[in-house]
């Protein structure tokens, strides 16, 4: 897609800090990092979310997800992986990616996951029949 900034990394148009490329995929750092180190890992296809993206692809992403996970596992405390998809989830990209933030004791990091009502078992036992449904 000739708008996606991410489009735009994967075809050299404008400079990235890469840290792994592949033919399926590639990983580079943040520019508006939560923490140090925070790696976006996309697909070098073009899928706006990842429901639009089909198993061979998804599982090459994965493969190199993995790979990335392995290295930040060893220089770091342990690590978050955050996927979005569209803007309610807080996509800002419309570009598959995945978010894998390095953690270290005391880093001051929050994923700050807090909603103002709790869900009730009715929303659970609702959505569990709608799901069910589509799968």
């Amino acid at each position: 897609m000739s708008n996606c900034i991410f489009c735009k990394i994967v075809n050299k148009e404008i400079p990235a800090k890469i840290i792994y490329e592949d033919k399926h995929a590639i990983a580079f750092l943040d520019n508006n990092p939560a923490n140090v180190g925070h790696t976006l890992v996309i697909p070098k296809k073009h899928f706006k979310t990842i429901d639009k993206m089909d198993k061979v692809e998804l599982d090459k992403l994965s493969e190199a997800i993995l790979k990335i996970s392995k290295g930040i596992m060893q220089v770091s405390d342990g690590m978050n992986i955050v996927q979005n998809n569209k803007e309610v989830a807080g996509q800002i990209v419309p570009h598959v990616h995945f978010h894998l933030v390095p953690r270290h004791k005391g880093d001051g990091y929050s994923l700050g996951w807090k909603r103002e009502k709790e869900v009730t078992e009715k929303e659970n036992q609702e959505f569990l029949d709608k799901i069910k449904k589509c799968l």
